[in-house]
């Protein structure tokens, strides 16, 4: 059986630190007489904070860290056909070094696809994220403007978001491919979403929220009022239209535990998100991945929301 490769993370700086683990006399300096390109495939294991790290111990690890040989391999390995993609702006042109290129994309998401999607990369690990607008989403009566507006915000990464302005059923639903995401990775999906001063009709009753492959998703319960009272069980829920709206009073919470809901929490681009479930992607095998939110139980009105769009990342340990 062949012996697994300690660590290079931690052999390294050890063999530099101990006398390059020979039998003492000047062995220190063992692993910096290595070619710099046996040293960029050490560090290429290591993974991008693992080279960064190390390239702190030594010059020679300093020049081997900063090539394009180590951090083309901590890009995915679509990234050419990803910027062909892309929507650029001209003016300020993604970097030319592929560590420039690793950090860019980690700090700027890349507008894709007609600008109907975003693409970023997880700082520590470079694994893929996505973000699909609300324009690719399949909005219930989206296009009718009794119900929903289309407009331009400047905090948004899109050109526009969905307004919506009122409706009794509320349906959102999103898909992407398994295959353009990261492989062995947890993901997990977001409404990023914005609550006006004339938003109402969610404080009551949770949205259903789904995550998974088509036709077998997770579903759980999430609130999209930020400040709906918790553990309220009791609500009087307005039901109907304008003048013969009645009020019904309706024990929902009882139906659902408190620990199933999700609630939103404020990012830091200051839009609120809420997770609607989270997927573990194998690879190999393309699937089509579905989220959703859904109110349509309540038959309440709604209104007030701003949809940007669902957020596709890994989770990351804290």
């Amino acid at each position: 059986m062949a012996k697994a490769l300690p660590n290079p993370t931690f052999t390294i700086p050890m063999m530099m630190e101990n006398g390059g683990g020979g039998g003492g006399g000047g062995g220190g300096d063992f692993c910096l007489k290595l070619p710099e390109g046996c040293i960029a495939d050490i560090l290429a294991l290591t993974g991008p904070r693992g080279a960064c790290r190390l390239a702190l111990v030594a010059s020679t690890f300093r020049s081997a860290a900063e090539s394009d040989a180590v951090w083309e391999r901590f890009l995915p390995a679509d990234y050419k056909d990803i910027l062909a993609r892309a929507v650029l702006d001209f003016n300020s042109p993604p970097p030319a070094s592929k560590k420039g290129l690793y950090l860019w994309l980690s700090d700027h998401p890349l507008l894709i696809d007609g600008g109907t999607k975003s693409f970023n990369l997880e700082k520590s690990s470079g694994r893929k994220c996505y973000m699909l607008a609300a324009r690719d989403l399949a909005i219930v009566w989206g296009d009718t403007p009794t119900y929903w507006r289309w407009t331009p915000l400047p905090d948004s990464r899109f050109l526009e978001v969905a307004e919506l302005v009122e409706v009794c059923w509320l349906e959102i639903r999103g898909k992407i491919s398994t295959r353009i995401l990261s492989p062995n990775t947890t993901y997990a999906a977001f409404l990023v979403f914005k609550s006006t001063a004339g938003t109402h009709g969610f404080e009551y009753l949770p949205a259903e929220v789904a995550m998974g492959i088509s036709g077998c998703e997770h579903k759980t319960t999430a609130y999209l009022d930020p400040v709906s009272g918790q553990g309220h069980q009791n609500q009087i829920v307005p039901m109907g239209i304008g003048p013969f709206r009645r009020h019904t009073l309706r024990r929902h919470v009882a139906q659902h535990r408190e620990g199933d809901n999700q609630y939103p929490k404020v990012r830091e681009d200051g839009w609120l998100e809420v997770e609607l479930g989270e997927y573990f992607n194998e690879g190999g095998e393309e699937r089509e991945l579905e989220m959703s939110v859904m109110e349509v139980r309540g038959g309440n009105w709604k209104s007030g929301l701003i949809i940007q769009g669902i957020d596709i990342r890994p989770k990351v340990d804290c």
